[in-house]
């Protein structure tokens, strides 16, 4: 959006991303006021206990420019959005903004933690957190031992709106499983992001040894589910005969964020070793 002016150490912070919100925050930064995906919906389970205080400010696609205003920041953080070009002169007129390149699909969660990371002078920090999440990597593959090479985990999402979706292995849930050598099922392991809309007559593609399920969308994705499970179809697969179904939080599961990312070793760890 072309040039802004950041001041040095800034207090201040308003995130316009959930993502944004996070790397900022794991750099040591707490902002004081965030958006969250659509209306009603709250800031992932896993952040609960670190966000006292942190102010909401509308939705990612409608950002509440009056609360943003009233709130006095000195830095804004946005990402690219189509409607940004409407509302990025009235954001500027409020506090520098600066946009980060976040096309779809978004970039691996360490570019934007890294982009994140730039703005606040903070390469040291981001260090450190990168390094953590390979020491991570390293604990949960000796853990699982050779066990990782032939257990295909699955991922999928029951959500309202575009129905039962699969991870590919451009989605950064993905690339941490392919980062601890786990499998994957067929289905999943193409060059896509997700794939929705998986039909009663394909719900082997969410078949595997393991699957992590989750739901987007409140009580309406729950309802959907709760059908789904009462499906003979659903009854069929191996993975709901041998009880290796895990219903998991699609607030870390679906992100881009390395707090989501360790949130997702955290299932892991609880699940595929049955350890804390």
């Amino acid at each position: 959006m072309g040039e802004t002016c950041i001041p040095h150490n800034p207090q201040r912070v308003v995130t316009l991303w959930t993502s944004t919100f996070c790397s900022t925050l794991a750099l040591g930064i707490k902002p004081i006021a965030f958006t969250t995906g659509y209306p009603g919906e709250s800031l992932p389970e896993h952040l609960k206990d670190k966000v006292d205080g942190v102010k909401s400010v509308g939705t990612l696609t409608q950002p509440n420019l009056e609360k943003i205003l009233l709130l006095k920041p000195d830095l804004i953080l946005s990402i690219t959005r189509t409607y940004l070009d409407d509302i990025y002169p009235q954001l500027s007129n409020i506090a520098p903004t600066v946009v980060m390149d976040v096309s779809g699909p978004p970039p691996p969660w360490q570019k934007h933690l890294e982009d994140v990371a730039n703005i606040f002078d903070k390469e040291q920090e981001e260090k450190q957190l990168i390094d953590e999440y390979w020491q991570r990597i390293e604990q949960l593959k000796q853990a699982l031992g050779d066990r990782r090479h032939q257990l295909q985990v699955s991922v999928a999402t029951v959500y309202q709106t575009y129905g039962i979706y699969i991870y590919g292995a451009k989605h950064p849930t993905s690339k941490v499983l392919n980062d601890i050598g786990l499998q994957r099922p067929p289905s999943q392991r193409g060059d896509f992001f997700t794939k929705d809309n998986i039909s009663q007559e394909n719900l082997s593609d969410i078949d595997g040894d393991v699957l992590f399920l989750s739901t987007r969308g409140g009580k309406a994705a729950q309802e959907a589910l709760e059908k789904l499970q009462q499906n003979p179809l659903w009854q069929k697969l191996n993975v709901v005969q041998k009880n290796q179904v895990y219903l998991v939080d699609s607030d870390h599961w679906y992100a881009f964020d390395v707090l989501a990312m360790n949130a997702v070793i955290d299932d892991l760890f609880k699940y595929l070793v049955k350890s804390p």
